[in-house]
């Protein structure tokens, strides 16, 4: 029997400097594995979701395509938490499809939770941010840096979520810090649902979520006066990027 390939093995996690962190999307794939990796640092993880997060992590389920009911969960668990010290946007859907193909409402609430929410999240979260001079760490996608076929409303988001994240690193320098999250494929659930010529191939290199969660604790973990602006994390074998 052959021995498992350490370089797939999380790591020790980084100390984190940001304690108490909302993370977006946190009841599942990536948002899940950056609650966990929260915790075990030693942070206090607060989650919203369309789900309720399983445990005893403080959370709220609200639907994120709702912007103004994103806001106001927000605004609830900030105030809960007493403050925060960053947000973590890392909820994500994508229903792929050719745009003619795809349902407008469909298409719509892509670009809604995608874009609109992270953006809704962080603009109520502001006066926390910049009370704990906190910080923000956005999701884009390598499909945010490259075009896909049959992805119109998944790349229409992600690119405009690196350009939105770009502007407000400079709207917000030396007083939240802002980072730019780009990962390629993970093993979620990201896939379910789709048809098959829409699901990773089974020779599809795919990189653990717990990997770029340790990702994003890195840029969490900087010292006062750093920021990591941008950070590109994919499978050694990423097809989509660069």
């Amino acid at each position: 029997m052959s021995e498992p390939d350490d370089r797939h093995r999380p790591g020790p996690a980084p100390v984190l400097a940001r304690g108490r962190v909302l993370v977006t999307g946190g009841a599942g794939g990536l948002g899940a594995a950056v609650v966990e990796a929260v915790r075990d640092a030693g942070g206090k993880p607060y989650v919203l979701d369309i789900r309720e997060p399983t445990g005893d992590v403080p959370g709220i389920a609200v639907d994120l395509s709702d912007t103004r009911a994103a806001e106001r969960a927000a605004i609830e668990l900030a105030e809960h938490a007493g403050g925060l010290d960053a947000v973590v946007t890392a909820a994500g859907i994508d229903l792929p499809g050719r745009l003619a193909d795809v349902p407008a409402a469909d298409w719509d609430r892509v670009v809604q939770v995608d874009l609109l929410a992270p953006a809704a999240v962080i603009r109520a979260s502001l006066p926390y941010l910049m009370a704990s001079h906190g910080q923000v760490v956005t999701v884009a996608s390598t499909l945010g840096m490259r075009a896909l076929s049959d992805a119109t409303a998944y790349c229409a988001a992600k690119f405009g979520m690196v350009g939105f994240t770009r502007a407000l690193a400079a709207e917000l320098a030396g007083q939240v810090d802002v980072t730019l999250l780009v990962p390629g494929g993970m093993r979620t659930s990201f896939f379910d649902g789709r048809t098959e010529q829409y699901r990773p191939g089974a020779d599809a290199v795919l990189n653990d979520p717990r990997n770029v969660a340790r990702a994003v604790l890195f840029a969490l973990s900087q010292p006062p006066g750093c920021t990591v602006r941008e950070l590109v994390i994919t499978p050694d074998l990423e097809p989509s990027y660069p």
